[in-house]
C-alpha cells in the first residue's frame, strides 16, 4: 500500500482529514481552503461570523421554525403594514424581538470569548485534552442555546399572530405551500 510505505509525516499531511489532498512527500504547493484564515484573530470565526454572534443575529439558526409557519418578529415587524398587524401585536412583537435580541447577544459574546480561548490555546501551544473537551462543550451548549432562543422566539411570535396573519406572512415571504 502505498501510504504505508510513505514517511509518518507525509501519512499525516493528506489521509484522513478531509481536504481532498493526497497524500505526499512534496511541500504543499497550492493554497489551501484555509489560507489567509491564519490572520484572523479568532481562527474558527471570520469578522462576519464574530459580528453576527456579538449581534444576536439569526444566521438561519431558526429555519426550522420559519420554514414550517412559525414567523419570526423581525420579518413581522418588517411586514406589520402587509399583515394588518394590530399596535398591541406591533408593541408586542418589539418586545419580544428587544428581550430575544438581550439574550442573544449575551450569549454570543459567551461563545465568542470561548472561541478565543480555544484558539488561544492553540496559538500558545498550550492546548491539551481536557481544555479542548471542556471548551468545545461549552462551544457546543452555547450555540444550542443561542439556536433554542431563535427557535423559542418563533414560537411566541407565532402564538401573537392569527391564522390568517401567518398564511399571508408565508405567502410573503415566498414559503406558501
Amino acid at each position: 500500500m502505498l501510504v504505508a510505505s510513505l514517511p509518518v509525516a507525509a501519512q499525516h499531511h493528506g489521509a484522513g482529514h478531509g481536504h481532498g489532498q493526497a497524500a505526499t512527500t512534496e511541500p504543499a504547493t497550492h493554497a489551501a481552503p484555509y489560507a489567509g484564515q491564519e490572520k484572523r484573530d479568532i481562527k474558527a470565526l471570520s469578522e462576519q461570523e464574530q459580528r453576527g454572534w456579538l449581534e444576536g443575529q439569526g444566521m438561519g439558526l431558526a429555519r426550522a421554525a420559519e420554514l414550517n409557519g412559525y414567523p419570526g418578529p423581525m420579518h413581522t415587524r418588517e411586514l406589520a403594514d402587509s399583515l394588518g398587524l394590530s399596535p398591541e401585536q406591533i408593541a408586542a412583537t418589539r418586545e419580544l424581538m428587544q428581550r430575544h435580541k438581550a439574550q442573544a447577544r449575551a450569549l454570543g459574546v459567551r461563545l465568542v470569548d470561548a472561541e478565543r480561548q480555544l484558539d488561544a490555546a492553540f496559538r500558545d501551544k498550550r492546548a491539551n485534552e481536557a481544555d479542548v473537551t471542556r471548551l468545545t462543550h461549552e462551544i457546543g451548549q452555547i450555540q444550542g442555546s443561542i439556536r433554542a432562543s431563535h427557535l423559542r422566539t418563533h414560537l411566541a411570535q407565532q402564538r401573537l399572530l392569527s391564522a390568517d396573519q401567518i398564511d399571508r406572512y408565508n405567502r410573503l415571504r415566498g414559503y406558501a405551500r
